[in-house]
């Protein structure tokens, strides 16, 4: 079948402007619009069948480089669809993004736009070169299935595979897929526009009005919210995704968790006043001074070296935090710890075999007998990839009279974590669908060895961060391709090609957004009721603070309140082991 063609650029080209502006746009107001693909899917196969239909079957000459094309190579198929999706999505939304919003619009500095889109770019595209080094034992192997992959590739088949309905009665994937459409569509509509209130319908607050207690045990918005029960599809689906794609074990590992901290641990440590938490709300992603107000960073960052003060953070207040945020952090701790001892106890012996039987090509299920016929991606375009984000990593860390901050071994040493971390949380996604974090333990090392500079945190943890994600984002891709037969350098182009042209569309909206919006991110500030309040910039606000500014030696040990979350540490070591 025809694969990258002129219908695939312009549908996959296309599809990317609206997701991303539409991303962009929604990811700084009061209610962040995700735009699902599953939308740009669906919406993709009749234009691409009118493509088919209307398009003339010229060809297109190009001078000089003897290259040519046809505008119509016949029906609209199933690999140009995949193709279009990949081309649309790209790497997804830049999360380095965040530095440039909270550089510009929270800590209110001049930002050079030049090296803040070398840095944006560099970071999207190193974790593709990395993600190479590990292709065989991640896409190749057998044992590797990634759960998500599984639905996308179902998702296409019903839309372009002709199936007869023996059963009268019964209905065929694509009729499935429709009903299944409208019906979400309507169940959608309900709540969130005509009946909000079905988002969190909070039983204990509306027995106890009046009681505090009773609205920080059951409020769905502002509390633990227990007993809170909802209609809408969101609820169901926020803290893992969707829970069609996903296996059973996943969500009730996931949902165990979530029982044993929030309604257990959560409330014992807030009632018996923990950490002094009676002070400050139950429940908050923000940063308090010690009589219960939100801590005024102006107070204690110097504004000509944007370090820490650390005479006027004595002379001022200790920074607080929410108990759920306290332990938020702990258990995040134990997680990263965890993910590695359980991966080496349970499948070390197993994935060294797998490794060495990837890597001497002797792996002979069915897809990689059917992948054999394509041409494998080079090693050195993956190369090409680290080298060009370790010169455009030089140039933002050490030029530009260091606007981020950042020196380079900060840059090589995030490198260096992606190593160490990918293959085993690679490992845990593509087995179980479920990506494990570990930023909170890259936040604590630059932390540590380079303190008080908020802009090299969040640079530091962007490259650690976005490089893994994207790593991810590549292999998952070629997976989806592996079980759909298309050639490997097509789905490597189509996914390259849609990161650079989603970052492009990103990084300059975003630009014009927060430079022409008074009052931007600053609720406070902003007439009533207006959305532009960035919910997300804001919750990153805060780790820069924790972070970046205040740093674990005064937040942590050997100064602050909170130093037993070392100890964590330790849970994550020993649980899978008892295990």
């Amino acid at each position: 079948m025809p694969v990258l063609t002129f219908r695939t650029w312009v549908l996959g080209i296309s599809a990317s402007f609206v997701i991303n502006l539409t991303i962009t746009f929604f990811g700084l107001r009061k209610n962040p619009i995700i735009m699902s693909t599953t939308l740009t899917q669906i919406l993709m196969l009749p234009v691409g069948r009118i493509m088919a239909s209307t398009l003339s079957a010229w060809e297109v000459k190009i001078p000089w480089i003897g290259f040519s094309f046809s505008l119509n190579p016949g029906p609209f198929n199933i690999k140009e669809h995949v193709l279009a999706d990949t081309l649309s999505d790209g790497g997804g939304y830049p999360y380095s993004l965040n530095i440039v919003t909270l550089k510009k619009v929270f800590f209110k500095q001049k930002i050079n736009m030049i090296p803040s889109f070398m840095m944006v770019i560099s970071t999207q595209l190193l974790g593709y070169g990395l993600a190479g080094l590990f292709n065989k034992l991640l896409v190749q192997s057998p044992y590797m299935w990634w759960p998500p992959t599984l639905s996308t590739v179902s998702m296409f088949r019903a839309l372009h595979e002709t199936e007869k309905v023996k059963l009268k009665g019964k209905s065929s994937k694509f009729q499935l897929l429709i009903m299944a459409g409208i019906s979400s569509f309507a169940y959608y509509i309900i709540p969130n526009f005509f009946f909000p209130s079905l988002t969190a319908l909070s039983v204990v607050c509306w027995i106890w009005k009046r009681s505090i207690t009773a609205q920080q045990i059951g409020s769905g918005l502002h509390g633990l919210g227990l007993g809170s029960f909802a209609f809408d599809w969101n609820s169901i689906s926020g803290f893992l995704g969707s829970p069609m794609s996903l296996p059973l074990f996943t969500i009730m590992n996931t949902m165990a968790g979530f029982v044993l901290i929030l309604y257990i641990i959560v409330p014992i440590s807030y009632w018996s006043n923990l950490f002094e938490s009676k002070r400050f709300p139950i429940f908050s992603s923000d940063v308090f001074d010690y009589d219960g107000q939100s801590y005024n960073m102006s107070r204690i960052l110097n504004p000509i070296t944007n370090q820490l003060d650390v005479e006027a953070y004595n002379n001022y207040s200790r920074l607080y935090q929410s108990i759920t945020y306290v332990l938020k952090s702990r258990f995040g701790f134990a997680a990263v710890v965890a993910t590695l001892t359980h991966v080496a106890l349970f499948y070390g012996r197993s994935l060294w075999q797998q490794f060495i039987h990837a890597y001497k090509n002797e792996e002979g299920d069915v897809h990689n007998h059917l992948m054999r016929k394509y041409k494998t991606i080079p090693l050195w375009w993956y190369y090409v990839m680290v080298a060009i984000s370790i010169v455009l990593g030089f140039v933002v860390c050490e030029g530009f009279g260091n606007e981020f901050q950042l020196p380079f071994w900060g840059f090589l040493l995030a490198c260096a974590l992606v190593l160490i971390f990918l293959p085993a949380l690679g490992v845990i996604y593509a087995i179980s669908g479920n990506r494990a974090d570990t930023h909170i333990v890259e936040e604590l090392i630059i932390s540590y060895l380079y303190p008080g500079r908020p802009f090299a945190n969040m640079t530091f943890n962007s490259y650690a961060v976005m490089s893994r994600s994207n790593a991810f984002s590549l292999l998952s891709q070629l997976k989806v391709g592996h079980y759909m037969k298309i050639p490997p350098r097509s789905m490597f182009i189509a996914q390259i090609a849609g990161t650079l042209i989603g970052t492009l569309i990103c990084f300059f909206f975003n630009w014009w957004l927060i430079s022409s919006i008074n009052n931007i991110c600053h609720p406070e500030k902003l007439p009533k009721g207006s959305p532009w309040t960035c919910p997300g910039e804001r919750v990153r606000y805060t780790n820069t603070i924790n972070w970046g500014i205040i740093g674990p030696q005064h937040l942590y040990y050997p100064y602050g309140l909170y130093s037993s979350i070392y100890y964590f540490f330790l849970i994550g070591l020993i649980m899978p082991t008892i295990i």
